[in-house]
């Protein structure tokens, strides 16, 4: 027997439950807009030039950390425009240093009235590295300080690239969230179980996903745009006859925000607007709320 992670079972696609999103819809669309903050001179980033620093990637790497902070600075803003535009909600993938680093830009999304999930503190760590404690602490921070400038405790959380210890999700159970972004293993939300009960994995794209499609793989804006659309019409024509869906759609600003790959995005995100009558665009938490809702049985656990 191979070693298990033993939080939940296999359910086949096919033959599971039919049921409905609201409204009878049958695809679910959230868009998850990760606002990052990242320290100058040392831990992790995403690169647009691999080494880029002169020395082979020593620091400080001004190109990268300035690439960074662009998104904060300018490409977020775009972002929000083109979400107001096409009347878009959002989840924003929150590092808790934002506040202290761009708090105008955490207040904007505040007034859209848009979902705030945790994110950690900044994603120049991982807590997959952690010691128990010291990934409590962690998740204790982010979430007090999210807690304390909305009024209300995140109840969804994306860890920092996504890297998860053996615990990590007995820990988000323990300290109060009842969903995580952190596993991409399906298309419908699937119970997970804790040491604390249940938490809801909602699933989060790795490939309807900025960062894999762009910086890992060098796909272009149209390229991008092009899969957000593709995945959308190719899930509407599945859940026609097939079971019910959840398509996320994963942005980063400072990746996204750059003003060619905003016009394609645009263009993607129209599309999938136009056709709100038939889907239900939502947020994580929305997904949440519903799929928890549901009778015994009709997710996979």
């Amino acid at each position: 027997m191979l070693p298990t992670h033993g939080r939940h079972g296999y359910h086949p696609w096919r033959g599971r439950p039919q049921w409905t999103w609201p409204g009878g819809a049958r695809l679910a669309v959230y868009l998850g807009v990760n606002l990052e903050h990242f320290a100058f001179g040392e831990g992790l980033g995403a690169e647009l030039a691999p080494g880029a620093n002169s020395g082979g990637g020593l620091q400080p790497d001004v190109l990268n950390h300035a690439w960074r902070d662009y998104g904060n600075r300018v490409g977020a803003w775009r972002l929000i425009e083109a979400l107001d535009e096409l009347s878009l909600p959002c989840t924003v993938l929150l590092n808790s240093a934002m506040y202290d680093h761009a708090p105008e830009l955490v207040a904007a999304h505040r007034a859209r009235g848009d979902e705030i999930a945790g994110h950690g503190r900044t994603n120049s760590e991982r807590q997959s590295v952690l010691a128990e404690a010291e990934e409590r602490a962690l998740i204790t921070e982010s979430t007090a300080a999210i807690a304390r400038h909305e009024g209300a405790a995140p109840r969804g959380w994306l860890s920092p690239w996504i890297a998860e210890s053996r615990v990590t999700p007995d820990l988000l159970a323990e300290a109060g969230y009842r969903y995580t972004l952190n596993w991409c293993s399906d298309d419908q939300p699937v119970w997970h179980a804790t040491r604390a009960g249940r938490i809801l994995a909602v699933p989060y794209p790795q490939e309807v996903n900025d960062i894999p499609s762009i910086v890992a793989r060098k796909d272009g804006a149209a390229q991008f745009a092009e899969m957000i659309v593709d995945d959308f019409d190719e899930r509407l024509r599945q859940v026609r006859v097939g079971v019910p869906q959840v398509m996320g759609i994963a942005l980063h600003p400072y990746i996204v925000g750059q003003p060619y790959r905003m016009r394609a995005l645009r263009r993607a995100l129209g599309h999938v607007a136009a056709h709100r009558d038939t889907v239900w665009i939502t947020t994580a938490g929305g997904v949440y709320d519903h799929a928890a809702a549901l009778p015994s049985g009709r997710l996979p656990e």
